[in-house]
Order: C-alpha cells, then structure tokens, then sequence
C-alpha cells in the first residue's frame, strides 16, 4: 500500500482495514435476513459481549453523530440538561443533533483540565440550580480518549461515576477513538466502562479501520428499552444492516481493532519525539492516543501547507492538530517531521 499521499489531518482520511474489507466480502455471498436479524448482527453482537466480558445490548449505526445523539436522548427527556466538557464533539462538531433528537434536552458545558471532565466541575453545573426553571442535569457525557488526545484513568472515571450516582446522574461515553485508550493503558474494554460505571458506549469503528459504523453498547440494559425504535425513527436501521455489522467482526475476531489502535499510537509517538526538540515547537497537550497537537510558528505552518500537508488548526493561534491513523506509516511520519523542522528553521 503506498503512503504517498497520507495526510495527518484527520484519522478519517484512512481506508478500510483488510479485516472489515473481508468481513463484507464474506457477508456478501448470497442473500441474508435485512434490519439486523442476520447472522453477521448476532455475531457481531456476541463479539462484543465476548470483549467487554457482560451481556450488554448492542445496536449499530452508521456515524458517531447518530450514535452520540441516540444513545443521550434514551437518558433524558427533553426537559433535562447534559453536562459535557468545553470541547466536547456533541458540543463543538454535532450542529445540535443531541439537542434535535431528544427534542431540545440542553448541553451545560462544564470546565476540563487536559480535555477531561472532574468531578468538581461536574458538581458545580449539576448543582448550580435546582429550580424548576433550569433544565434538570440528567447525565454526563465524556469522551474516552478526549478531543485532544488525552486518556482518562480508571480512577479518573470512577470518580465521575460515584459524582454521577451520588447526583442521580446516568453516565455517556464518547468512544470514538475508545480503541486507542485501551491500547494506551494497557486495559481491557470492561475496565474502562462499565467496570469504572459507564452506562452507555458509543464505541467507534470508523476511525479504527472500518468506511462506516459504530457500536451502541448499553451497559445497563433498562436504558435500552425501544432503542431500536429510535433507530429507526432517524433514518440508522439499515436495511442491509450485515453490511454494517460484518466489519466489527473482522475487526473484533481477530484482535484487528487493538492491533490498529497501538499502531496509530506508536506513529503519534514517533511524530513527537521527532519535532520535540525542533526550536519554537511545543507539545500542547500529553501525546496519549493517536494525535499530536503542537504550537508552531504561524509563518511555519503556511509554509507546511505550501508543501503539501495537511492538517487542522482549530485548537487556538499557533496550534496544529496531527492524527495518525490505523495505516500510518512510519515513513510518512518521519517525513511529516522532518519539513517541520525544516520550515521551522527556515522561519526563524
């Protein structure tokens, strides 16, 4: 596979693994049963419960959007509020779709240290008001690993879960790149949700080497009930659903979705180490998944552009956004590291 042409702007750019491309082949041998009563949905399912070690209900859909947005509105009624952090994805990037599909539940957007939500912070929205006035805080949704890269720890999310259960608050989980902080810590899926009291996952395929999908998994099971229907209403239950379910199970049965996610990471590293000495370049925030957000010089980074990379500067003046994905390779790092060492000093 040539490396030509991968860029490091988004982890969206990749392909598909071989493992869910040949998952869909596989699934494409003759007819099947369509809306999820194949064989492939039942397999993917078990995978996961396989994986995360509990019978948990699973339902797919095609985008984080759809999965985010779905799996809030079977917390809340639309008079409730969720707290999130500053710069999280449903806040940020989702063009109110939270707020759409739960029929105007409101996002109260919280303090974070490092991209993470506390416990403090979370207690000081959920208990600022308790009038009837207010949109009553009914869960929290945080983001495993954060929108800049940052990873929590076990202890970290079972503190947010005990604020959680001592505020009669239900528990969300943004796990678009949830594969990557598994691979970081070393820790198993079970660990890092419903083991700390995660409720809900929304656990992303696409950007672990999948076109299209990600997995709802709903922990505690009572908050499933007619999720299907939800599904449906908003245009997710796919007709042809194998060919959503099928790649999770090349990606699951195998052990392809963690291999891909240490490979992203290493490449994350690797591109740090190689510009942490370059003069006028710093680390904005603990390299921990698989992005890289750096502050360069300005004038560097129209001459980065002028050479062909792209990438995103929407962290603030001077920061650049760099995402290694599942097919990275290390070549293209290494050259990605070396025109910004050599526009950063030709700049100076």
């Amino acid at each position: 596979m040539s490396s030509a042409n991968q860029q490091f702007a988004s982890d969206n750019y990749s392909g598909i693994c071989p493992e869910a491309w040949e998952a869909m082949a596989r699934a494409n041998q003759g007819h099947d049963r369509a809306y999820g009563d194949d064989q492939w949905t039942s397999r993917a399912a078990d995978h996961f419960r396989q994986l995360f070690e509990t019978d948990c209900e699973v339902f797919f859909a095609f985008n984080g959007t759809a999965a985010n947005s779905l799996a809030l509105s079977s917390l809340c009624q639309s008079y409730h509020s969720v707290i999130c952090g500053d710069i999280a994805h449903i806040e940020t990037d989702e063009c109110g779709a939270p707020e759409f599909f739960s029929n105007g539940s409101k996002l109260l957007v919280a303090r974070t240290e490092q991209g993470k939500l506390t416990p403090a912070a979370i207690r000081e929205i959920a208990l600022k008001r308790k009038d009837i006035h207010y949109p009553k805080p009914r869960v929290v949704s945080l983001t495993q690993a954060t929108e800049i890269g940052t990873v929590y720890q076990p202890h970290e999310l079972r503190a947010i879960s005990d604020t959680c259960k001592e505020l009669g608050l239900h528990l969300h989980m943004d796990g678009a790149r949830f594969a990557n902080a598994c691979a970081f810590l070393g820790l198993s899926p079970a660990e890092l949700s419903w083991k700390t009291g995660v409720d809900v996952l929304c656990f992303g395929g696409t950007k672990n080497g999948m076109a299209v999908g990600e997995a709802i998994l709903f922990f505690n099971r009572d908050l499933a009930e007619d999720f299907e229907y939800r599904c449906k209403q908003a245009g997710q239950l796919a007709s042809k659903m194998r060919f959503l379910s099928a790649p999770w199970v090349g990606l699951l049965e195998g052990g392809a979705w963690m291999k891909y996610a240490e490979h992203a990471n290493s490449c994350a590293q690797l591109l740090a180490s190689l510009i942490g000495d370059v003069p006028g370049v710093e680390l904005m925030f603990p390299v921990q998944a698989n992005g890289v957000f750096v502050s360069i010089p300005p004038l560097a980074l129209e001459a980065l552009r002028s050479r062909g990379w792209m990438f995103y500067t929407f962290i603030g003046v001077g920061g650049a956004r760099f995402m290694c994905s599942w097919d990275t390779s290390e070549e293209r790092v290494r050259q990605l590291a070396d025109d910004i060492r050599s526009v950063v000093i030709e700049k100076q």
